[in-house]
This record gives C-alpha cells, sequence and structure tokens, in this order.
C-alpha cells in the first residue's frame, strides 16, 4: 500500500512517501505565494509530479491513502478519522482555536482530494494523543460555561511527537530491563515551538501547551506562560487590539524578544561570545524546561526516564547539559561524552543515574502513516 504523508502550512508543504511501511521518497515545497507556487492546489500538483519522477516513479493513481497532519481537533476528534464532508466542516470551526495551523492543512486536505479523489484521506490529529488528559489537568479556573460553549480548556500539541517518541522510550527501557509499572516518561519536544508532555503508562496526563501553542515554554517566536494581565494592560496603556496583542505572544516574543534572534543556534553562538542578552535567553530557556520537568515529576509520583526530541532537543548538547544540571536532586547523572559525542537514538546517562535520559529523533510523518493504514485496512474489512 502506498500511503502519502502531507503536513502542509502557511507557506511550505512537506511530504514523505510509504511504500508498505518503508520510506520511498521525500520532499518540501517552500515558498506558497509566490510567483513560482502562487497557492496551495499548485504546491500540491508540484508534489504529485516530483512524486511521479522519484526512483521507479508514482504516479497519482499509485497513491493509495493520504494522511495529513491537523494541528487542532478541538474536542471532538479524540483519534484519527477518515476525512468525510462534515469532518471538514468541524476542522474548520476548530481554526479560531489554531488560526495559523488548521486553515493552511484544509487548504492542502482540499487539494489533494481534488487532485487524487482515488485515495482515502484521513486526518491525524496533534491534539488527540492528549484526550487522556484528566480533568483536574485540562481544566482552566474559569467559568464551565465557556468551556461548554466556546471550548476554553487545555489540548495540548505536538502530539503525535510526544506518542512516538514516549513508545520508544517504553521500548528502550524494556530492552535495558528498566522498565517499570506503571511507567513514568516526561518528553520534551523541543523546536522553534516546544511543549513537555508527562506519560503515565503510555497516556497523556499533562501538557506544557493549552487552548493554543502559545502557552508553556519559551520557544523562536512565542512567549509561552505570562501573567494574562500583561495582555489587559497593554490594551489599556497602549490601546492595543486583540491583532498586535496576538503578534506580540507568538511572532514577537520567546528566543526572538530576549536574544533578538530566534534560532537556538544563533543563541548558543550569541552566548559563547559573550552576548550578555543572549545568555539569558538561553537561561530563561533551559529553566523553564526545569520548572515543566520538576512540575510533572511530582504529577506522576516520579520519572522513569526523560526524552529530548525535534531540532533543539536532538541537537543541542548544550540545552540538554544545561537542564540536566538541574535534575541531580532526581538522580539523573548525564555521560557528557554520550551527550555531545554520540549521535541518533540514545541514552545519555550513566549506568549508575536512577533517572533514564534520551535522545530520541522524532518521526510523526511514520506515525502518521500508520494510523491512515490502520484505518484504510478496517475500511476494507468493512467492505
Amino acid at each position: 500500500m502506498n500511503i502519502l504523508v502531507v503536513n502542509c502550512g502557511s507557506s511550505s508543504l512537506k511530504y514523505r512517501l510509504f511504500s508498505d511501511s518503508q520510506e520511498r521518497a521525500r520532499g518540501l515545497i517552500e515558498r506558497i505565494g509566490s510567483a513560482d507556487t502562487p497557492n496551495h492546489s499548485v504546491a500540491v500538483h508540484q508534489m504529485f509530479e516530483q512524486l511521479s519522477r522519484t526512483d521507479g516513479g508514482v504516479p497519482i493513481e499509485d497513491i493509495h491513502a493520504i494522511g495529513h497532519r491537523v494541528v487542532h481537533g478541538g474536542e471532538r476528534f479524540t483519534g484519527s478519522v477518515v476525512i468525510e464532508p462534515e469532518v471538514i466542516d468541524a476542522v474548520e470551526a476548530c481554526a479560531t482555536l489554531a488560526p495559523l495551523h488548521n486553515p493552511p492543512n484544509l487548504l492542502g486536505i482540499r487539494a489533494c482530494m481534488e487532485q487524487a479523489p482515488q485515495a482515502v484521506q484521513v486526518a491525524v490529529f496533534d491534539t488527540a494523543f492528549h484526550h487522556t488528559l484528566p480533568p483536574h489537568a485540562y481544566l482552566y479556573a474559569l467559568p464551565y460555561e465557556l468551556r461548554e460553549n466556546y471550548g476554553i480548556r487545555r489540548y495540548g500539541f505536538h502530539g503525535t511527537s510526544h506518542r512516538y517518541v514516549s513508545g520508544r522510550v517504553i521500548e528502550l527501557l524494556k530492552q535495558d530491563n528498566a522498565l517499570q509499572t506503571p511507567s513514568k516518561v516526561i518528553c520534551c519536544h523541543l523546536g522553534n515551538g516546544c511543549s513537555i508532555t508527562a506519560v503515565l503508562d503510555g497516556k497523556s496526563v499533562d501538557t506544557s501547551m493549552g487552548m493554543t501553542p502559545a502557552e508553556g515554554l519559551v520557544m523562536g517566536t512565542r512567549s509561552g506562560d505570562i501573567d494574562p494581565a500583561i495582555v489587559l494592560h497593554l490594551q489599556r496603556t497602549l490601546g492595543w487590539d486583540a491583532d498586535r496583542v496576538d503578534r506580540l505572544i507568538n511572532k514577537e516574543g520567546g528566543l526572538l524578544a530576549l536574544a533578538g534572534v530566534s534560532d537556538m543556534r544563533d543563541v548558543e553562538a550569541r552566548a559563547s561570545s559573550g552576548d550578555a542578552k543572549a545568555q539569558t535567553a538561553f537561561e530563561v530557556f533551559c529553566y523553564r524546561i526545569v520548572k515543566y520537568i520538576g512540575a510533572y515529576a511530582a504529577a506522576m509520583n516520579g520519572v522513569h526516564a526523560i526524552a529530548f526530541t525535534a531540532g533543539i532537543g536532538e541537537n543541542s548538547p548544550v540545552v540538554r547539559s544545561q537542564v540536566c544540571a538541574y535534575l541531580r536532586y532526581l538522580g539523573v547523572q548525564l555521560d557528557e561524552k554520550a551527550n555531545r559525542e554520540g549521535k541518533g537514538e540514545r541514552c545519555i546517562t550513566t549506568a549508575e543515574s536512577r533517572v533514564r535520559v534520551y535522545v530520541v529523533p522524532t518521526d510523526e510523518e511514520r506515525v502518521i502513516a500508520a494510523e491512515t493504514r490502520q484505518l484504510v485496512e478496517h475500511l476494507r474489512r468493512a467492505n
């Protein structure tokens, strides 16, 4: 079965093609909105053209299913679903909760449905893994009718990544004969967007992102946690409207606000050259991670393993070292050689460490492909 995985953003489209669980091709269409790629429909057409030119060639009609990453599924979607008209309507209704993500996700879905009508289209939601959050973790202390009428509650994001990484950690603990029941894993997805999730016995029980991806950790351009009264203060004293505040929180905050650059590689380079603001930004970034790890260790009454993943988590030994230095009270003993010199998936703590720390490269597309295959096979059995 040929399964295409599509991740459609506002200005780019990433894709990977799997044939019987083996990756066959991957690609990236950038600068959607430019003269060469004016819209998402053209981007999808370019994707299919590239696939037809891969080794062996894969024409559109040979693609059996397409799995789409959809960021926000609200409370309705607790798992992956075959895309029907009512699903599109529901995803569109969630766009107010993820205005930067759901609209381009939908544009990609519609273009794929039009250009590859023979393929089963599947939506895999970032929020679905966090459906297991208990009420005491997902409720805000606001009137119930705001949640019931407007969906104001914690949803969490990066769920496909947290699901994959926590599953790999459990497998690694089994291999090392270190798996305890119930397993207690903390996943740190650190990239331009960052989130941490507490995974108890394979289920998400708390996560740092909230109703939107703006809550939680310091990120590339997102502020993460701030006093909500700051918004009111800016509105009252500077006359800022909702769009201006949104730009501050999502595009002008985070590392960009503190260091002047949003890429952690640039932050680290500036800090090492003596830039005091960059050093402070680095410390704030790591400190917020440590606070959440401590909170989730308390929430699960312990932790057996901590995982670092995504761009920063996988590639910044300096961040991992700084964070782990705070965690000695948990019994974390970092193996600096494994941390700095190792590659790929690995344990970066010593044999004496009471808590194991892993680097696990994430593979969200493989999870989406597996979810899509499962739904397609279920459809075939039902028919």
